[in-house]
């Protein structure tokens, strides 16, 4: 292992990662490492960590390496991997184009839900195509304290709880992932949204990010909230042929979300690289056995 690795630190909505680049896959990140450099006291600090590495050289990516030359390895701010974050994607394509490898327009990101399409717009935008949203059939609830709510299942490449409540902070804490039923809906755990209207076409989110806790931006789950809150209003864009725009804000910004008449999902918002330095690989090594 050389003496130092080269990072970066960027977010999106305040959704904030640490960023690997390692193209040919040649740095080891075993879930205590990770865990260790998103630690916000003892480490770099990350709700997840994005590990840059070209598809063709990454054993889940190379099928997709014809379609996307890069492939987003993301992982949650305690090591576990995930299959996809929204705002981590717009992160990516930021560092890609900081780094020199894309430019402004359109480009396509491998992660492990699937090749998203990313616009890099000329006002610092990033819209990414989502992906269809899949709402699988039974009834959810979602609590905290003493309260429960019902939950729409929303599966965005991860799953999703999308409970509706009077109150953001009926929320509580969210120290801890908020109790589930029934426990055969999610058997990897879920991301819980709490959401409250705030006008016409406007809602505002909580949410607990299994494996992260509290997070101040969601970008799939902003996606899950915008479809659970279109539903709701009784609107489908793929039986009506009309595109539906939600504005959804979240802890750290604004997110824009439009659900397209083909079932498509596109999120649109900022991102952002904060720094940039280097990891002490004996430091690293001797945090992750520890």
């Amino acid at each position: 292992m050389s003496t130092r690795i080269a990072f970066l630190k960027g977010h999106g909505t305040e959704n904030d990662f640490v960023i690997v680049p390692d193209p040919e896959n040649a740095i080891d990140l075993p879930p205590a490492a990770v865990a260790a450099l998103c630690d916000r006291r003892a480490g770099i600090g990350g709700d997840g960590l994005l590990h840059v590495v070209r598809s063709a050289a990454h054993p889940e990516a190379e099928g997709m390496a014809a379609e996307a030359e890069w492939f987003m390895d993301y992982r949650n701010g305690d090591g576990s991997i995930a299959e996809m974050c929204g705002n981590g994607v717009r992160v990516f394509a930021r560092y890609l184009q900081r780094a020199g490898h894309v430019t402004e327009g359109d480009l396509a990101v491998a992660t492990r839900g699937g090749v998203k399409t990313v616009h890099l717009a000329k006002n610092g935008d990033v819209t990414v195509g989502m992906g269809r949203a899949v709402l699988p059939d039974g009834d959810v609830t979602v609590s905290v304290g003493g309260r429960s709510w019902p939950a729409r299942n929303v599966n965005m490449g991860n799953p999703h709880a999308v409970a509706f409540v009077d109150d953001l902070a009926h929320a509580g804490d969210l120290l801890s992932p908020p109790p589930f039923s029934p426990a055969a809906a999610y058997p990897d755990g879920v991301n819980v949204e709490f959401v409250a209207d705030r006008g016409p076409g406007h809602v505002a989110l909580r949410v607990h990010e299994r494996g992260s806790g509290e997070t101040r931006s969601c970008g799939t789950g902003a996606c899950a909230v915008a479809v659970a809150t279109a539903r709701r209003d009784g609107a489908d864009p793929t039986a009506t042929g009309t595109p539906v725009t939600y504005t959804v804000d979240v802890p750290g910004g604004t997110l824009v979300i439009t659900e397209r008449p083909d079932g498509e999902i596109e999120m649109t918002g900022p991102a952002v690289i904060v720094a940039e330095g280097e990891i002490d690989a004996d430091w690293l090594e001797a945090a992750t056995s520890a």
